[in-house]
């Protein structure tokens, strides 16, 4: 009769009991039987032997807890922690009593390293033909960052090495903290968020992004596409400093300045305050002597000039060029009297010529010049030839004293 009602539909009037649902329900997954799933290590506790977790699916909101018990976590030849990506041999079990759904673990091996190598390089692939790690991209960090943001774990020893090796490089250096967990299903999604926010902020000068060592698969979350976008987008310079100098994830590719450590990137992100005071006592140092070597070269320069004659007694070319002077005036008075001595007796000389020449010399001399007087009784032509005034003709004499008008009479012989 039992086994007829365990068969019999479940309707509303005849309803299955809960601990029949649950019984059809345990029957159902047991022969599911035993499965290969793959997935990341949410959860590791060890208790009493035993190891109770949680594996999370890769790429979607999916979560299943697990046990490993005693005899098979003794077989285990590797290291497990959270954060691990693994491949496991399960057994689901639905829990009655609990209404719980686990799976039991009979074998547990890490993804094989090859593997996540091959995804990883997948995506460097795709990045790189994006551009997103071109050297051109790469923008350089402020001298002296007002306000450095930072993206690590809380209480973190990374934390804690860059803030104070920053702090004894620069003490008034200061810091905006935006703590994320560093690996297991929530680092890649609270890293993005980090960089995203801080790169908000505008006070915001440079991000560090700082996470201590660990093994390989504990850093892939610094190799998770999202957080490679959200630091590609980012327009605050952004320095990489996950684990030790042997460490690359790939953020490292994309970020603005790699540090090899998160001590080495405290020494990059800000000057040493003991080097930048020595090297301004330097740089005073050298422009003082600068300037005394020019101060130096200058008066040398100045005593050689004030050593030479002529700023030595600077009277001295005065009374040259007076003596000079005077030399001058006298022999351009010379020349000045003697040209006009030259002149004057040129011009004596050309006066005695033109006398000599002057018709009035003529004159001077007794002679007389004869014109035949116009009809207005004017001087008219030169008489030359007693033909030219018969008898009764009116001339005008010319003489050195004056004029005559005279009649002319008979022509005499000869």
């Amino acid at each position: 009769m039992a086994a007829a009602a365990s068969n019999a539909p479940a309707t509303r009037e005849a309803p299955w009991p809960v601990g029949l649902m649950s019984e059809k329900i345990a029957a159902w997954v047991d022969r599911l039987g035993q499965v290969w799933v793959e997935g990341e290590i949410t959860q590791w506790q060890l208790r009493g032997g035993h190891v109770y977790g949680k594996l999370r699916d890769l790429s979607q909101d999916a979560t299943v807890s697990f046990t490993v018990w005693r005899s098979v976590a003794q077989r285990l030849t590797s290291e497990f922690a959270q954060g691990d990506r693994v491949i496991a041999l399960v057994k689901p079990n639905f829990w009655v009593k609990g209404g719980s759904l686990t799976v039991q673990v009979f074998e547990l091996s890490h993804v094989g390293i090859g593997e996540l190598l091959e995804r990883l390089e997948r995506l460097r692939r795709q990045l790189q033909s994006e551009g997103l790690f071109a050297p051109e991209r790469k923008r350089p960090l402020p001298f002296l960052p007002n306000l450095i943001g930072l993206v690590t774990g809380r209480d973190s020893d990374a934390e804690k090495d860059v803030i104070r090796n920053a702090t004894l490089r620069w003490p008034g250096v200061r810091f905006a903290l935006h703590y994320a967990a560093v690996q297991g299903e929530r680092a890649a999604a609270e890293v993005a968020a980090g960089i995203e926010a801080l790169d908000r902020d505008p006070e915001v000068d440079i991000i560090v992004v700082a996470r201590g060592g660990g093994d390989f698969q504990n850093l892939l979350p610094f190799s998770d596409e999202r957080v490679l976008r959200a630091a590609a987008a980012a327009t605050t310079p952004l320095v990489s400093a996950i684990g030790h100098e042997a460490d690359r994830p790939l953020l490292d590719e994309v970020a603005d300045l790699r540090a090899s450590t998160p001590t080495d990137a405290a020494k990059r992100i800000v000057p040493d305050v003991g080097e930048e005071l020595a090297g301004l006592d330097q740089a005073r140092a050298r422009m003082s002597a600068r300037l005394g070597q020019l101060l130096s070269h200058e008066a040398d320069r100045i005593a050689q000039l004030r050593g030479r004659p002529v700023l030595a007694a600077p009277e001295r070319i005065v009374d040259e060029r007076a003596e000079e002077l005077v030399r001058w005036i006298a022999r351009g008075t010379e020349l000045a009297d003697r040209a006009v001595e030259d002149r004057t007796r040129g011009l004596a000389e050309a006066r005695a010529r033109l006398s000599a020449l002057s018709p009035r010399a003529t004159l001077e001399r007794g002679y007389a010049i004869a014109q035949l007087a116009d009809e207005a009784g004017g001087a008219g032509p030169v008489l030359r030839d007693p033909l030219d005034a018969p008898e009764g003709t009116a001339i005008r004499l010319s003489l050195a004293g004056g004029r005559l008008a005279v009649t002319s009479a008979a022509a005499a012989d000869g």
